[in-house]
């Protein structure tokens, strides 16, 4: 017999990602065996977040109040030049975790999804036309997913740039470092022998 509190509990953490119905499960035990260890720190790192955790109203990436625009959108290092284009705030996130990109990046919030009722006007398209206008912006680069939401949001993208003169980028496409040919799917083979490049 599951305690509501306890089934609430777990019902709450299987909605995040990386959390199934069991594993949902033994993490909501785990909390309310140990609530002085476990329970209490999560939930004053949860009624933090949720306080103080925003988005960035230039870049919509995660920031909190009181640095807005953000650190990267304030760091007098970053190239003003580059525009990251991504889907997620988290997106950002792992490229920042690659250590490879030093421009400035520009959250959608999202990605083109009729299906979900998500068109161009509840993405954050005008505000990145008006960046690259307003920013000395010479290329951006659409680091957006590589399904059919993501090609059409890139397609859009591209097309609303057209005109302005900058050049627009899409990051390359090929296999997964320490992967093999034998592990790739052929959509993936596709773009990696069209992307190719001199060695």
């Amino acid at each position: 017999m599951t305690l509501k509190p306890v089934e609430d509990l777990e019902q709450a953490l299987a909605r995040l990602p990386g959390f199934g119905r069991r594993s949902a499960g033994r993490a909501a035990l785990s909390l309310v065996r140990e609530p002085a260890r476990l329970l209490e720190p999560l939930i004053e790192a949860l009624s933090a977040a949720k306080g103080q955790v925003v988005c960035c109203s230039r870049c919509g990436a995660f920031t909190v109040k009181g640095e807005d625009p953000c650190r990267t959108c304030t760091d007098p290092l970053r190239d003003g030049s580059v525009l990251c284009v991504v889907e997620e705030p988290s997106d950002i996130v792992q490229i920042e975790s690659a250590g490879a990109f030093r421009g400035r990046y520009h959250c959608l919030g999202g990605k083109l999804a009729p299906a979900k009722r998500l068109g161009p006007e509840r993405l954050r398209f005008r505000e990145m036309a008006s960046r690259v206008a307003e920013e000395g912006v010479k290329e951006v680069l659409l680091a957006l997913s590589t399904d059919m939401e993501g090609d059409a949001t890139a397609g859009y993208a591209a097309e609303l740039l057209k005109d302005s003169g900058v050049r627009v980028t899409r990051l390359a496409f090929g296999l997964p470092a320490d992967s093999g040919i034998a592990y790739s799917d052929p959509l993936t083979l596709k773009r990696a022998i069209a992307g190719r490049r001199d060695v």
